[in-house]
């Protein structure tokens, strides 16, 4: 057994004070943590509970959109009156995620800093880039059929697990984080990286910063007509082979005055190519401009064989998602049974 030290932050300044030490690590929720510290894929010295500080609220921003706290429960999130009425995309993707527990439980900044749910990153006992740099990739040439399609390298095809962090791609989301050197904000577009030659660097956080509010911007043109869509093994709680955010702004001439579209679990962060979004815009809405937008989204898309059907899967995905944010959102929640929130 590894000895652990319990540290309690009280407030920001504190929390930063801790996390100046190596060997240590953040936890709020701790649904992804624990698992990794369990399987000896991450192995800190100590814990900084960051529960005690003041950023669980959600509340609206003074630009007109919403600023989620870091450590808001995913379940709070996903009923909170604001997210259901404005962000009805953002709660499809949350209540798509996971089981009523692991909502409950999971915080806002702990999602967006999930570790890739590959085997081989998981089994200690195989050579992972992400896990231990320059060992090799053992998923390249082995068993394939949740990884990237796009995006990958040469050192890691692993993909990003989180539902949420598609919806919050395709809301043009920002990341706002504070450090000992003080705070910044990151467009949700640069907050992920794609492997490279670094695969174990999941995101562009620096070291000793703390994520401690998203931003969603105003989003009132796309509420009518929004949907996520999510391709499963199985048809409750589990990882996604495909998943899209669709997000269109249509006039009443049936012409697209906006879009936004991502993939997820194809790439190690959530996919837009604003090419293919610029590609619905201007067009009827309809089956000929979204096949053409799909095609655009997945330009460049390779399998590693056992994954090859995912480029297909994804192309109709997105297709089937523009047709249902079409037809107007509907509210998911009847779906997912359980008793939200706790």
């Amino acid at each position: 057994m590894n000895p652990i030290t319990y540290l309690e932050a009280g407030d920001v300044t504190g929390a930063l004070y801790h996390s100046e030490q190596p060997g240590r690590a953040f936890i709020a929720g701790g649904t992804n943590l624990i698992d990794l510290m369990k399987e000896q894929v991450m192995r800190p010295h100590a814990l900084v509970d960051i529960n005690s500080l003041a950023l669980a609220e959600i509340t609206p921003s003074a630009s007109g959109g919403l600023l989620l706290g870091a450590t808001a429960r995913n379940a709070d999130t996903a009923y909170h009156p604001l997210v259901r009425d404005g962000y009805p995309l953002l709660r499809a993707a949350i209540l798509a995620g996971a089981s009523p527990q692991i909502r409950n439980m999971a915080s806002n900044g702990g999602n967006l800093l999930q570790r890739t749910r590959c085997h081989y990153f998981y089994d200690i006992g195989t050579a992972c880039n992400k896990r231990d740099p320059g060992s090799g990739c053992a998923a390249i040439g082995g068993l394939t059929r949740q990884h990237a399609i796009l995006g990958a390298s040469a050192h890691c095809i692993a993909t990003h697990p989180s539902d949420m962090c598609v919806a919050l791609a395709a809301l043009e989301a920002v990341v706002h984080v504070e450090s000992a050197a003080g705070a910044r904000q990151i467009a949700f577009a640069d907050f992920h990286r794609l492997p490279g030659e670094h695969p174990e660097q999941d995101t562009t956080l620096a070291p000793g910063e703390l994520i401690t509010q998203i931003e969603l911007p105003p989003a009132e043109r796309f509420a009518a007509h929004s949907a996520y869509l999510k391709f499963r093994d199985r048809a409750s709680y589990a990882f996604a082979l495909v998943s899209v955010a669709a997000m269109l702004d249509v006039g009443d001439d049936g012409v697209v005055r906006d879009a936004r579209l991502a993939l997820g679990s194809v790439a190690h962060k959530p996919w837009r190519v604003p090419l293919a979004e610029a590609a619905l815009v201007g067009r009827p809405a309809g089956a000929e401009t979204f096949a053409h937008a799909a095609e655009l989204l997945l330009s460049g898309a390779q399998g590693q064989g056992e994954n090859d059907f995912k480029i297909t899967m994804a192309r109709r995905a997105v297709i089937r998602a523009l047709e249902q944010a079409l037809e107007g959102t509907h509210d998911n929640s009847h779906e997912y049974a359980g008793k939200e929130p706790l």
